[in-house]
């Protein structure tokens, strides 16, 4: 059996995170869920966004699922869950694909095929939150390391070989930060030397990448990446294939892993039963994937896309179903698949 702890958040995180539940409960999977407070719950109960006792119950977890929480304003005190839960788990690789499931939601014009995985390092980069006041401003301290700048393209080249993906893109600014991001992309092609067969490599700039995503998404197969290059690409492919609600992720470390729709907790929509779940039960998908259940995972991916070619959807893809009616619709989907 295994144990996955589900974290659901605020916002829309819990509706979410239901429909995903809703979708994978058909697989009749050995799965033990075990539940958990983050988020403005946990504040009111315990005092805080997240507790030493959930971090504890996501280390002794086979995958944690996460749904999104809401986060104060700048100069509020403020301890944030998923943050939380990428250090003390080491969560070092963040693994966001993007992929258009229908045309008329891309938006490249006339619609083009978009489909790649940015593997973004998860740990560093400007996101060590290291900053001072010097003179009149504040200097921000952008930190690379060898270690981490190896083990993220290992991953990847590894992610690659395991998902029949055939190139792999250092995206850098190597022309300018040379001396960090110069030190990752020498790390990257020193892995790259000894990447597995029939894999290729390349590099490029990272306003290079931006463009050429918009213009000839193609070129790209997995992009591996630095912390705010990948958080803010990743966000550009979902805007091209429909939005945030459509985009899955993974964190994922040597031990554990964390599975979450990239959306945040949209407090403006919460309790209306409108959010999209998409990107949620594709992180379940992902979720799978991760424990060994491929085959599972798979089911779940080509009865999202099924449901969606249908002509079901919810509102922000120019549907009229509900949160949990796409989720119904999904579940149908699959049973009928198996059937």
């Amino acid at each position: 059996m295994r144990r996955i702890l589900v974290a659901p958040g605020d916002g829309i995180g819990p509706e979410v995170t239901s429909a995903a539940l809703h979708v994978v409960g058909a697989l009749d999977l050995d799965l033990e869920l075990v539940p958990a407070v983050v988020g403005k719950a946990s504040l009111l109960e315990h005092g805080e966004h997240i507790t030493d006792e959930t971090v504890e119950l996501a280390k002794q977890a086979d995958a944690v699922l996460f749904g999104a929480t809401e986060s104060p304003p700048p100069g509020v005190p403020y301890r944030s869950p998923l943050l939380t839960l990428r250090r003390r788990l080491d969560l070092f690789a963040n693994v966001r694909p993007a992929r258009a499931l229908l045309p008329r939601l891309s938006a490249l014009r006339p619609p083009r095929r978009l489909d790649i995985v940015i593997v973004r390092e998860n740990t560093e980069g400007l996101y060590v939150c290291r900053e001072r006041e010097e003179d009149d401003g504040v200097v921000a301290e952008r930190l690379i390391t060898r270690r981490a700048s190896e083990r993220i393209t290992r991953f990847a080249f590894e992610w690659a070989a395991r998902h029949d993906r055939r190139k792999v893109t250092c995206v850098h600014k190597a022309n300018v930060l040379r001396r960090s991001d110069g030190l990752f992309l020498r790390t990257f092609q020193e892995v790259a030397a000894s990447a597995p067969p029939g894999i290729a490599h390349d590099d490029a700039h990272v306003d290079t990448v931006a463009a050429m995503m918009v213009q000839e998404p193609t070129a790209f197969d997995v992009i591996v990446t630095s912390n705010l290059f990948g958080d803010i690409l990743s966000d550009l492919a979902a805007g091209l294939v429909g939005g945030l609600g459509f985009a899955p992720s993974a964190n994922i470390g040597e031990r554990h892993a964390l599975f979450e729709p990239v959306h945040g907790s949209a407090p403006g929509i919460a309790g209306r039963g409108v959010a999209n779940p998409t990107a949620a039960i594709l992180s379940a998908a992902m979720m799978l994937d991760h424990l060994g259940h491929s085959a599972e995972a798979k089911r779940v991916e080509r009865a999202v896309t099924a449901t969606l070619r249908a002509g079901v959807a919810t509102r922000d893809a120019g549907g009229r179903h509900s949160t949990m009616g796409f989720a119904r619709a999904v579940r149908r989907s699959l049973e009928g698949a198996r059937g």
